[in-house]
């Protein structure tokens, strides 16, 4: 039996655009035309289809199937699924306190709606029906990984759970989707909520400092209505500062402020928000049947377990422990050497004596490489890299609506001369975006009942210095590698194949997401890359190779220390959801126990991560900050094939496309993986390629 789901719009919604079909290139929003008095009908018309398709499932008299119970539940509730892709990403990026608001109304509606799908027991009979029948069904390898997948987001949803359970699970995953909000709300209200501005008549104060950070904070004062220069949280221009500013006084403060957001007993404070999560979520692992919230989750990730990172942590961490102190005391040794040497380092100290470290002992800093890494210049460069491993062209294309003056939207075609994809990029900062860079989809690819292709539509966002007057905008090294590390996203999304939505582009394991973004990484420190593109924004000079070679030898600069960092990072994550019950009275104290043994300079009271800690807050990576590490290890033996055989190497390219990028979450991802690289990652492949730097 065939399902059709319901389409029709009503007469009195025909002038809301997101209940017409985009008549754009491409089926790209409308965002010109889509106001935010249209959502709330829209969500609501969506739920009200979306609830329908989930009847005409559950009251289908036929016994179940695949294609009428799981294929038809993939693909309903479509409607809804098109309007969010487009609200949530611009909460994201160009938000207003009036869709903050309605953030607020629409969430309960929409946990009350998968916790009905979820917890649904006659759905829940027809998907066990048709999983227990799974080895005599002929089902090809995406048609299994959807079973798969959709009978356990149910059991791992609660629907095993007796009715009692079920409705605790149903309180539980209503609040928490309130308080992640609120989290992520809360965390951009507090970093919009302070500036530092540096009067006219301090000029001493920045007279010193790079042209370009003058500029920009010149440029930010000026919008502000104010004189002189201001410096925000951020942090394009807390870096900055943290970095060139010789002030101790207004670095310290800046420091405590930057660090403090969140844990300031105000009204954008997180601190009663970040306890309750946590002791919500280890209730819903231990309701789940796991001892913690991390078992539940990691259950159904690559690492498979809580032991396995843990260990992996702790191995990182034990194996470069001793080179990061060597990294920090190299720094505390020069910084004793200067006149104006604090009598002990602090960590607003930091960043300034690095800074100057990397430009005497390398004679290499931001101000040699920036006016060689125009942002325009680096985006063809990009572009022009994925042309050389993927044959892939990119055409901007003005008639596509964009959501804000800023953003650029290209269009995006295979080496055939088919249309691949539509990519937005959206670059600079601005207070009603948050901080960061990621990457999302406005649409991911799918195939229709009909057959046909839908395309997906990426968006990669950055919060790089804007330019000025006199000025572009010029990354700094770091920034750069940003743009490929994201474009690695945007990649996977944009070569995604498969029928199922739920399957294609990112939707993969948390803890492999991380190799695409984390291997594009690498041709920043290629010298046969940098001298394809990169010239002096004035002059139009090729980059020198003395300057090529200096960043080369400066790029491991820290590396062991940086790595202990994201270690520090990882275990404030599994500290939070490895928690048996009992919650902590105190963050802070809570929080540096669970770093114990990854710092190396004094504590500041007041400071803490966790309460603007968006990735394990709001951000869905929750017990998966591992993952970047974890993406570390297979990225480095991954990019060891491209050094092999030729860091423009189609074929090697064409692999990790074919086994990788388009796959998605089709296949599991070692399988993918072993099936590029021919072999299973090894944590020692990272160890040693930060101990390789040190030489």
């Amino acid at each position: 039996m065939a399902i059709t789901f319901a389409t029709a719009i009503s007469a009195q919604d025909g002038q809301n655009p997101l209940l017409k079909a985009f008549d754009t290139p491409h089926g790209t929003p409308p965002f010109e035309e889509i106001k935010l008095e249209h959502y709330l009908p829209a969500i609501e018309e969506g739920l009200s289809q979306a609830r329908e398709d989930v009847r005409v499932i559950v009251e289908n008299p036929e016994p179940a199937t695949f294609e009428n119970t799981v294929e038809a539940l993939e693909r309903s509730g479509r409607l809804l699924g098109e309007i969010l892709n487009i609200f949530y990403p611009l909460t994201s990026s160009n938000t207003s306190d009036e869709m903050e608001a309605l953030s607020f109304q629409i969430q309960p509606m929409l946990t009350e709606y998968s916790n009905d799908i979820s917890l649904n027991p006659v759905l829940f009979e027809r998907i066990k029906a048709v999983y227990n029948d799974r080895e005599n069904l002929d089902l090809d390898t995406e048609q299994a990984k959807l079973l798969e997948n959709t009978y356990k987001s149910f059991t791992r949803r609660g629907a095993d759970l007796n009715d009692a359970d079920k409705a605790r699970y149903r309180e539980i995953s209503t609040e928490l989707g309130s308080l992640s909000l609120k989290f992520a709300q809360n965390s951009l209200a507090s970093t919009n909520s302070y500036t530092l501005n540096i009067p006219p008549a301090d000029a001493h104060k920045v007279e010193y400092m790079p042209v370009f950070v003058k500029e920009a904070m010149a440029e930010e004062a000026q919008s502000r209505g104010q004189e002189g220069w201001t410096v925000t949280l951020q942090a394009p221009s807390y870096s900055a500062f943290m970095k060139y500013s010789r002030e101790r006084d207004l670095k310290e403060q800046l420091y405590r402020k930057y660090n403090s957001k969140g844990n300031e007993g105000d009204e954008y404070d997180n601190t009663a928000i970040v306890k309750r999560i946590a002791a919500l979520r280890s209730e819903m692992g231990r309701l789940m049947g796991y001892q913690t919230y991390a078992d539940y989750v990691l259950a159904d990730r690559m690492a498979g377990s809580r032991t396995t990172v843990e260990n992996f942590l702790t191995e990182l961490l034990e194996s470069t422990r001793d080179w990061a102190w060597e990294d920090f005391r190299e720094v505390e040794r020069y910084a004793a050497t200067m006149d104006d040497a604090p009598d002990r380092l602090m960590p607003w100290d930091f960043s300034y004596y690095n800074e100057k470290l990397v430009t005497d002992k390398y004679d290499f800093n931001e101000e040699i490489i920036k006016p060689y890494l125009q942002l325009e210049k680096v985006e063809e460069a990009t572009f022009m890299l994925a042309n050389k491993l993927y044959g892939i062209t990119f055409k901007e294309n003005p008639d596509i609506q964009v959501y804000h003056p800023d953003v650029k939207a290209f269009d995006v075609y295979d080496k055939d001369g088919s249309f691949l994809s539509v990519l937005y990029m959206d670059y600079f900062p601005r207070a009603s975006k948050r901080s960061g860079a990621w990457m999302t989809t406005f649409r991911d690819m799918y195939v229709t009942e009909d057959g046909d292709e839908v395309r997906p539509l990426v968006t990669l966002n950055f919060n790089f210095t804007k330019p000025t007057a006199d000025t572009p905008s010029l990354l700094n090294f770091n920034e750069f590698v940003t743009v490929l590390h994201e474009f690695g996203h945007g990649l996977h999304g944009m070569f995604a194949k498969g029928k199922y939505g739920s399957l294609t582009g990112t939707s993969v394991y948390r803890d492999f997401v991380e190799l695409p973004s984390q291997l594009m990484e690498n041709w920043a420190t290629e010298k046969e890359f940098l001298d394809l593109f990169a010239v002096h924004y004035l002059t139009g000079e090729k980059i020198p190779d003395e300057i090529i070679d200096r960043l080369l030898k400066s790029k491991n600069h820290m590396e062991a220390y940086q790595n202990v960092r994201q270690v520090s990072l990882g275990k404030i994550d599994m500290a939070w959801h490895t928690l048996d019950g009992v919650v902590p009275v105190n963050v802070e104290e809570f929080e540096k126990a669970a770093i114990d043994g990854t710092q190396f300079m004094p504590d500041v009271l007041g400071t803490t991560t966790s309460t603007s800690f968006s990735h394990i807050f709001s951000g869905g990576y929750a017990t998966g900050y591992y993952g970047y590490k974890w993406a570390e290890v297979l990225e480095a033996d991954a990019f060891s094939l491209f050094k092999e055989n030729g860091i423009f190497d189609t074929a090697t390219a064409q692999s990790f496309r074919e086994n990788i990028l388009e796959k998605g979450g089709t296949e599991h991802p070692m399988t993918l993986y072993i099936r590029f690289r021919g072999h299973e990652p090894q944590t020692s492949a990272l160890i040693e390629k930060i101990g390789d730097g040190r030489q």
